[in-house]
């Protein structure tokens, strides 16, 4: 079966080491040599640069730059010091106030790497010397910090809205539940930990003046994603130009509300936006490469019939469907694994009659997962790093973290009015 060489053959040379990039398309030639193809090299040339062509990527490299000034601006603090004063009070209070903290920064910045470092670099220092456990504080900010992928800004969503031709003006709202529902269980496990270890009993309550001065200095950080997603939904704007508007309030409330950001500082966010932005493209561009190479071939019609034979009710093909999500995303980053099942698993999904708003949540919701999985998360190193903590003893405080996100991640998937309700309802306006 050509699908099983093809991952086979991807899976081998991207646990060898090779960089993702270099896999992908060592994987498309050489199934296409192995194979006795005649499919010409110059197609894969014209796959790869018709992958990045699309003009809804534009906006990729611009929301990846708002974030980088967002965080280095001065929000995160902001964000910070409103979740304290709200949720600090609360048993486990400085686990409460870094979900929180998260979510609402998530909200803004659209990329979990940036939520993890931001936050992260805040929080766990404080919560060390409250008395959390490094392994703990690493592991909670690496889950966390994946919650901004189910916000309305959210980068994944935009590229998945690119691959399935679903409206970023539904996706936007669908994950927005979820991303609560996670925040929920997340703020449990915090409580419990707290209580259980005695570690964090909560702070006393603030005043009705630190509350106000708190929400004055948040408020213009925490209006960004309501005009964004406003602007999207009244058709002001498209999301390709939401991501330039994202810039432009960035820059304000950065140089000019908020002064924590110099002119001659952004040349270097710039350039570290530009590395980001050309790392994420070239393998978009080879990930369309090996896509196209899947479609010609009809790999998605043999997965297809082998599905059709093993799932025969549609509860079961969900449940496959999520296992492959999470065995995917733990050796790929999200947008590449987004990128690389998309084919596959769309035809398969409308086979079975779910709606691609529902799947597009599900997606994103497990390939986040999978950025704090040992061994090789995106969130995890973040958080290890900033904790100065070995991932052993991360791995250990993951797990009633990661139970909890797995719970709300089958919730989601069992029960799609999570997903869809909230997107029906603002369309029915």
């Amino acid at each position: 079966m050509l699908a099983l060489a093809l991952f086979g053959l991807f899976f081998g040379i991207a646990l060898a080491g090779v960089p993702l990039l270099f896999a992908i398309l060592i994987t498309t030639v050489g199934i296409i040599w192995m194979a006795g193809m005649t499919h010409p090299l110059e197609t894969i040339f014209l796959s790869f640069i018709g992958g990045v062509e699309p003009f809804i990527l534009l906006a990729v490299p611009l929301f990846i730059f708002a974030g980088e000034l967002l965080a280095r601006g001065g929000v995160g603090k902001r964000i910070v010091d409103f979740a304290r004063v709200l949720f600090g009070w609360l048993p486990g209070g400085l686990g409460v106030v870094t979900v929180m903290s998260c979510t609402m920064f998530g909200g803004v910045s659209g990329s979990a790497i940036a939520d993890t470092a931001a936050i992260g670099s805040l929080v766990i220092p404080a919560m060390i010397a409250r008395g959390y456990s490094r392994g703990f504080a690493a592991a909670l900010v690496a889950v966390a910090g994946t919650l901004a992928l189910l916000m309305p800004l959210s980068i994944p969503f935009l590229v998945y809205a690119f691959i399935s031709g679903v409206s970023m003006r539904s996706l936007s709202m669908a994950g927005l539940i979820p991303a609560v529902l996670s925040a929920i269980a997340l703020i449990a496990v915090c409580v419990w930990h707290g209580k259980r270890t005695g570690c964090d009993t909560g702070e006393a309550r603030a005043s009705k003046a630190e509350l106000w001065a708190a929400t004055k200095a948040a408020g213009p950080a925490l209006l960004m994603p309501l005009i964004i997603i406003g602007g999207i939904w009244s058709g002001a704007f498209t999301p390709s130009e939401s991501a330039a508007v994202a810039v432009a309030y960035g820059v304000v409330i950065s140089l000019f509300y908020y002064k924590d950001l110099k002119w001659h500082h952004l040349p270097q966010l710039l350039l570290n936006a530009f590395i980001t932005s050309a790392t994420v493209m070239l393998v978009i561009g080879a990930t369309g490469a090996m896509a196209w190479l899947i479609t010609v071939e009809q790999v998605a019609q043999q997965l297809a019939d082998w599905v059709q034979i093993v799932a025969t009710q549609p509860w079961i093909f969900l449940l496959l469907f999520n296992v492959c999500l999470l065995l995917l995303g733990i050796f790929i980053e999200p947008l590449p694994a987004m990128l690389l099942s998309a084919p596959l698993f769309l035809p398969l999904a409308r086979h079975f009659g779910l709606d691609m708003v529902h799947v597009g949540v599900m997606m994103t919701a497990n390939l986040a997962i999978a950025l704090y999985t040992p061994p090789v998360g995106g969130t995890l190193f973040v958080a290890a790093r900033l904790a100065k903590v070995g991932i052993g003893e991360i791995s250990k405080a993951l797990v009633p973290l990661m139970g909890a996100t797995l719970f709300v991640v089958l919730l989601v998937t069992y029960f799609p009015s999570l997903s869809l309700w909230l997107p029906r309802l603002i369309a029915s306006w």
